[in-house]
């Protein structure tokens, strides 16, 4: 019984010491590739504008534009010629990525510099997918800064030359934080077991016609 009792108390130690130390591991080997300094980003095949949601009457989330104008800056900049935004649209009535593209548009980013993932589902899809569907070589991905290390973590360990920009316009919620902790800990074990993602496909390029990707 005292064998049990002493389990059920170090059990939750040494869970939350597994989290601290894959948070503590994805920060450090993606801090250097962080730059919030445009002036100091590499020029890239690609910004990768990561999904955010949108509200029942299909408009960006606040997180979601603030990511959107991260990549409209970037591309201003010419640091990148296109931007892929990945989201989600699993769903009929649920689209991320086709709102963004017509924010785009309206902020004069040409149709033809503007591919769409329609199956990011997660970080980790996004960035495979990236990598394995849209044949992004390096890309700098545009996200908040809660989010970013565990998004260059994974585009690094996917062999993607990723530098992160962080898209932080405003104040953001104190829980995205504390999601971030179980995040990275999916996101680790996702780059240990190589998993496959649900959806693939065909090869769209990120030099050819963008048209095939909406």
């Amino acid at each position: 019984m005292k064998r049990y009792i002493r389990f059920l108390w170090q059990a939750p130690l040494v869970c939350f010491a597994f989290v601290i130390l894959v948070f503590l591991i994805i920060h450090f080997q993606s801090r250097a590739y962080i730059e919030s300094n445009i002036k100091n980003l590499p020029q890239a095949d690609a910004a990768i504008v990561l999904g955010a949601g949108i509200n029942s009457k299909g408009e960006l989330s606040t997180i979601f534009k603030d990511r959107i104008e991260g990549g409209i800056t970037l591309y201003k900049a010419g640091k990148v010629k296109t931007i892929l935004v990945s989201g989600d649209d699993g769903q009929l009535e649920y689209n991320e990525v086709n709102p963004a593209r017509e924010y785009l548009l309206v902020q004069g980013i040409p149709s033809e510099d503007i591919f769409l993932d329609h199956a990011g589902f997660d970080t980790y899809s996004s960035m495979y997918r990236a990598r394995d569907i849209f044949l992004i070589t390096s890309a700098i991905v545009v996200t908040q800064s809660f989010h970013v290390p565990r998004a260059v973590f994974i585009a690094r360990n996917l062999d993607i030359e990723a530098h992160g920009f962080p898209a932080d316009q405003h104040e953001y919620r104190i829980q995205n934080n504390l999601r971030e902790l179980l995040a990275n800990v999916k996101a680790m074990m996702n780059v240990i077991f190589n998993r496959t993602p649900k959806y693939l496909g065909e090869e769209i390029p990120i030099t050819g016609d963008s048209s095939e990707s909406i």
